[in-house]
């Protein structure tokens, strides 16, 4: 699988506080996936997941909200679904979200390129593996596998979101409230994921 240009080049760009906004753009994109995991096989706390995310985004934004990101750590590692457990696909990106919030808030913690970039892959896996998982065939050879996961709709959409991410991030000097509301609302994208599901009741 081919590698967004130069996104690592871009990601050492920004500062601090932009790599711990663009790892949490990608989590909330990809939030929908572990949401509606989690309430098909009533499997782990969703909605507590949701408000650390929550809390994220307020402290991004300067709300003034106060949120303990090492305390967090434990409480997402305790929701993070065994595959062995549940051999189903859908645990899989559930599992992808629920590590990009864990890396989330390592990146709050102590602001990291490694997270960020590593975010931003891990994005990506998840939505080749569905690709795989969905629209291929044991008739496809390696190379056949490869095109169609990097030309699939989902994939070009996944790169442009990050580089719109990465775009919006670039063009400020400071966070503040309306800017990160914006790229909030961009990741939340009408409550659809990466892999194009939602967790609508």
């Amino acid at each position: 699988m081919s590698e967004l240009p130069q996104i690592d080049r871009q990601l050492k760009e920004l500062k601090d506080w932009q790599l711990c906004a663009f790892c949490a753009a990608l989590t909330e994109r990809m939030f929908p996936n572990y949401a509606l995991f989690s309430r098909l096989v009533e499997f782990g706390d969703a909605a507590r997941l949701r408000l650390i995310l929550d809390g994220v985004w307020d402290h991004l934004a300067n709300t003034g909200a106060k949120m303990n990101f090492e305390v967090q750590l434990d409480h997402v590692e305790d929701n993070m679904p065994d595959l062995e457990e549940f051999p189903m696909y859908g645990a899989s990106p559930a599992l992808d979200a629920a590590v990009a919030l864990f890396e989330t808030l390592n990146c709050m913690i102590s602001a990291d390129l490694e997270e960020a970039s590593g975010i931003a892959n891990l994005s990506r896996e998840c939505v080749a593996t569905f690709i795989e998982v969905t629209e291929s065939d044991d008739q496809l050879s390696d190379e056949e596998l490869i095109k169609l996961i990097n030309t699939h709709e989902l994939m070009e959409i996944e790169d442009a979101f990050q580089q719109a991410v990465l775009d919006q991030l670039k063009a400020l000097k400071n966070p503040n409230r309306a800017a990160i509301t914006a790229l909030r609302e961009l990741a939340a994208n009408g409550g659809i994921s990466n892999i194009g599901i939602s967790d609508d009741n």
